[in-house]
């Protein structure tokens, strides 16, 4: 499957808060998701986040692609530098 992680709107007109989700990416843009991550919500000060990192770290490991946006979130959360991390683990694995 072509995952990708990207962030979903909810709530009303101009007070919108955004979950982020796990999509097939060859579905439609508002298709069923596949699994919930968390949330962000930009309109607080400052924005705030929350992410299940092992869930997501999951997903990255299995080739799903994240939206620049969704990128920064979780940059900001750790699971960026955790995935870089395990990529690099398992390149050097495979050299020995």
């Amino acid at each position: 499957m072509a995952a990708k992680i990207r962030l979903k709107k909810v709530g009303r007109k101009g007070q919108a808060s955004y979950r982020v989700v796990v999509l097939d990416g060859r579905k439609p843009r508002d298709a069923k998701v596949v699994e919930d991550l968390g949330f962000y919500d930009p309109k607080t000060d400052p924005a705030t986040y929350e992410v299940k990192n092992d869930a997501a770290l999951k997903w990255l490991m299995d080739g799903a692609k994240a939206t620049s946006a969704v990128r920064d979130i979780l940059s900001r959360a750790g699971v960026m530098a955790a995935w870089d991390a395990a990529k690099r683990e398992q390149v050097a694995s495979k050299g020995e």
